[in-house]
């Protein structure tokens, strides 16, 4: 295999943060040698989860085995998932924001028809479904354990409690016409055929649309590591990946 030199867009921050972590996990282990140091191995995994190359072509660039290879980036994705805030520590956080944004996204992947807990729908194709928190200026705050794509957003909002969460603490949330019948602090568009608002609703609803429009870009954040566009691990590691994304999106001051 040929191997040629390539560039990762993640900043040098990220590295620094990843490779202390797994230092501090070999002390921790008491290992005395590897075949890649700390930087190394934070540098295959920031390559695996940003450009999603498949583990033999990373293997061959970094002169170790495929195992190997598979060994590292798993090991560091458990650290970074280990890291990622729950939602009980994201609503702690969100008083402080004046409003929160619920979306929910498809991360796709490789199942075949017969798979149909896994087939969305609305999207026409198989994937997991995740939700997201975003703060009133799209920022990620929270992302969810990967539900099947079968499972409707306010199917999957219930379950993983968001809405209760939200309503318990009093913090407002703007979210689509998918979360219709949430309850509690969720607040969505005026339902009907837009012909058969009346006036009023129309401007609600357009206001509303102008408000939740930037959860887009946290859903955006979590697609820009290509990995998760075309997921083809088992599904039972999407949440351990989508969470170590998460815990690398997340700014120095809160990790």
């Amino acid at each position: 295999m040929l191997v040629y030199p390539s560039g990762v867009d993640v900043s040098s921050s990220a590295l620094r943060f990843l490779s202390a972590k797994l230092r501090q996990r070999r002390r921790d282990l008491g290992t005395r040698w590897r075949r890649l140091s700390v930087g190394r191995q934070a540098l295959l995994t920031l390559a695996h989860l940003r450009n999603g190359h498949p583990y033999a072509q990373l293997a061959a660039g970094f002169g170790i085995g495929t195992t190997t290879a598979y060994r590292y980036i798993t090991e560091a994705v458990e650290v970074l998932a280990a890291l990622a805030p729950t939602l009980a520590e994201a609503v702690r956080t969100a008083p402080s924001k004046a409003f929160v944004l619920l979306d929910g996204t498809l991360l796709p992947i490789d199942r075949i028809a017969a798979d149909r807990p896994y087939y969305s729908g609305k999207h026409k194709r198989h994937g997991m479904n995740v939700q997201v928190l975003a703060d009133p200026f799209g920022r990620l705050l929270w992302a969810s354990p990967a539900l099947p794509g079968a499972v409707h957003d306010v199917r999957a909002a219930r379950e993983h409690g968001i809405v209760d969460a939200l309503a318990g603490a009093g913090i407002t949330c703007w979210a689509d016409k998918g979360y219709r019948g949430a309850g509690g602090t969720v607040r969505t568009p005026c339902w009907g055929r837009w012909e058969a608002l009346s006036t009023g609703q129309q401007a609600v609803n357009r206001s509303h649309a102008k408000i939740r429009a930037l959860v887009e870009q946290a859903v955006a954040t979590l697609k820009s590591w290509r990995l998760l566009r075309k997921l083809r691990c088992s599904t039972t590691r999407i949440t351990c990946l989508v969470q170590a994304v998460l815990t690398l999106h997340l700014p120095n001051s809160d990790r």
